[in-house]
């Protein structure tokens, strides 16, 4: 009898958790097949083609060699959206969507007022927020920078693969520089580097095969985020609200460049381990 390969036995095989291989099995599935990931319990005695098992071969030998599964398989749900992500982009992350909460909201209470708002993305990586943003707020006017031409190429791709490409506007250049002129917006919205170039977690898990300049400053982890507080005086409208996300133990350091820089009402948002992971405050009416 020959060797068994059925998508049951390779299940059982695997030497990774079973929820990180039926991930992969349900790509390899799509990709080969066209089929759902129901297929999984639905054909588990199915066999793999040549190519589909080299292809689950080489996955499940990445994934043992600790590449994120996002990478691997070039797609991340977030949000109410799914977007294509790569090695030169930061893997979204649930706890970034609390800015997007705190983002709708504040457009909501805008809209009652005004006709639309004016919505910047600082950083935005693979899209996530901008994007999100403009799929649940069609009335939003949303700008996103990113210094990092190849994460503006992943942006801009998940933009028209969403059908949202006319709704964002993308512009390249480092923080507020990237804007070109004195802009004003009702809210900013910023995912920075954070962690200090020194932090043990750089070199674990998904952090290591991820863009470096995504996820630390080379500093103490403060100075981009010093950076987008000092600037958002100059680029927020009276009233205008600013959320940055920071490291679960910089709360206090955050609140306080706030304060320096004259914000108000500064508020926080827990992510679901009850750590604060968002900063928000609002500039002056006048």
């Amino acid at each position: 009898m020959g060797q068994d390969l059925s998508l049951r036995s390779l299940l059982s095989a695997t030497l990774l958790p079973s929820n990180e291989a039926r991930i992969l099995l349900a790509h390899l599935l799509d990709k080969h097949y066209q089929l759902p990931r129901s297929a999984l319990l639905a054909h588990d005695d199915m066999e793999l083609n040549e190519q589909a098992l080299e292809d689950w071969r080489a996955l499940e030998s990445k994934r043992l060699q600790g590449e994120p599964i996002a990478y691997l398989i070039g797609k991340r749900g977030f949000y109410s959206i799914e977007l294509q992500v790569a090695p030169g982009v930061l893997i979204p992350r649930p706890e970034t969507e609390l800015l997007v909460d705190i983002g709708l909201r504040e457009i909501q209470r805008i809209t009652k007022e005004t006709e639309a708002a004016q919505v910047l993305d600082l950083g935005t990586g693979s899209g996530a927020i901008a994007l999100a943003i403009a799929h649940e707020a069609p009335s939003a006017i949303v700008t996103a920078t990113d210094q990092s031409s190849e994460a503006l190429e992943i942006a801009k791709s998940n933009a028209k693969h969403l059908g949202l490409e006319s709704r964002v506007q993308f512009m390249q250049g480092n923080w507020y520089e990237a804007l070109g002129g004195n802009a004003l917006f009702d809210v900013i919205l910023s995912n920075p580097p954070y962690i200090a170039h020194q932090d043990p977690h750089l070199t674990q898990g998904d952090l290591r095969f991820e863009p470096i300049s995504a996820l630390t400053d080379h500093g103490n982890g403060l100075t981009c985020l010093e950076t987008i507080i000092q600037g958002a005086v100059n680029h927020l409208k009276p009233m205008g609200l600013i959320a940055v996300e920071h490291g679960f133990d910089q709360s206090q350091q955050v609140s306080r460049l706030m304060s320096n820089e004259g914000l108000l009402n500064i508020n926080h948002a827990v992510d679901l381990s009850g750590h604060i992971r968002v900063t928000f405050a609002r500039k002056a009416s006048s």
